[in-house]
């Protein structure tokens, strides 16, 4: 096992790659909206561990253990894993009772979900504000009116220039920048994977079992011809995945059900839960029903709806890296 610390934001990138953060320079002119505050001097550690006694006892100094979870505490340390090892699926899960495979697997994705999250909001706080700003007429700096404009392409409100007056550009907008309930993401990722132990998990790190036709993916093994030339889309890490299934849910239009009804829950103040959203997600898989069904039945047996009153503690981040024979 090694344990070293650094500081800065460089654990972020390690860990979602191109989805960095935003940075915000100073106008002359006129006020810039400040950006929330997601990536500060937070300090990183880098936990090697080649044995899940290590990682135990890693667990229990960080007091993020099943009983604390059982007690009420919903604080989650910022513990990330940098990959799916491939030991997980060929011999660490097989040796565990299924409560305890599925408990483990909540665990170490449930704070990659809560930060996924995180990054959202901070986008969606910043909107906010350039939008009220807007519709009073005040006067928006270019950094904020770029960003913007970014945003509006990013989640495909708009290509190109945009009128950033317009209302519903901007309702849209927030529509699609809005966070996902812990519980729904969890029991996607438990459907999609198998807890972690798809083929596709640990050779891409891909969780949801989304397709591409780029170069970037896992193969099926058994891949349907009159399909084309799919892949599962394959990732660097497991937050990028969770990154890219969140943006999938935010911008894909087979998924507008999810965000209108995400957005009424919103409006009339009601707590947008993961077995409410998963009504509308007959979508995402060819079951259909019988896949919402299945998604609720995870939320409601392994109690997720719990996760979905989380928060990361603002501790530091910790890199949790497997090392060593078969680890990788």
């Amino acid at each position: 096992m090694m344990v070293s610390t650094v500081r800065g934001t460089v654990a972020i990138f390690l860990l979602i790659g191109f989805f960095g953060f935003q940075t915000v320079c100073d106008s002359e002119d006129m006020a810039t909206t400040e950006a929330p505050v997601v990536a500060k001097d937070r300090q990183l550690e880098r936990f090697d561990y080649d044995s899940v006694v290590q990682v135990e006892q890693l667990i229990k100094d960080l007091n993020y253990t099943p009983e604390a979870w059982q007690a009420g505490i919903r604080e989650v340390p910022r513990l990330y894993i940098a990959n799916i090892p491939l030991h997980w699926r060929e011999k660490t899960s097989k040796e565990l009772d299924v409560q305890t495979k599925k408990r483990v697997f909540f665990q170490f994705l449930r704070p990659l979900v809560l930060h996924s999250n995180e990054l959202i909001q901070a986008d969606r706080d910043r909107i906010k504000l350039i939008v009220t700003a807007l519709r009073s007429g005040a006067a928006v700096s270019s950094e904020d009116q770029a960003f913007l404009r970014e945003m509006a392409t990013t989640y495909k409100v708009v290509e190109g220039d945009a009128d950033l007056t317009d209302r519903t550009l901007q309702n849209t907008l927030l529509r699609r920048v809005d966070t996902l309930p812990p519980s729904l993401v969890l029991a996607q990722a438990a459907e999609e994977s198998g807890w972690g132990t798809s083929r596709f998990a640990t050779e891409g790190n891909a969780l949801f079992g989304m397709w591409t036709w780029s170069e970037k993916g896992v193969a099926p093994l058994q891949q349907r011809p009159e399909l084309g030339n799919y892949k599962i889309a394959s990732y660097e890490t497991p937050l990028q995945s969770v990154v890219a299934y969140m943006n999938n849910l935010n911008t894909h239009q087979a998924y507008r059900k999810l965000r209108a009804r995400r957005a009424e829950l919103r409006k009339a103040g009601v707590k947008v839960s993961g077995r409410e959203l998963a009504n509308t997600l007959t979508c995402y898989s060819e079951r259909g029903q019988a896949y919402v069904n299945s998604l609720q039945s995870i939320i409601k047996m392994n109690k997720l709806q719990l996760a979905d009153d989380a928060y990361l503690g603002d501790g530091p981040t910790i890199l949790l890296i497997a090392v060593g024979e078969g680890t990788n």
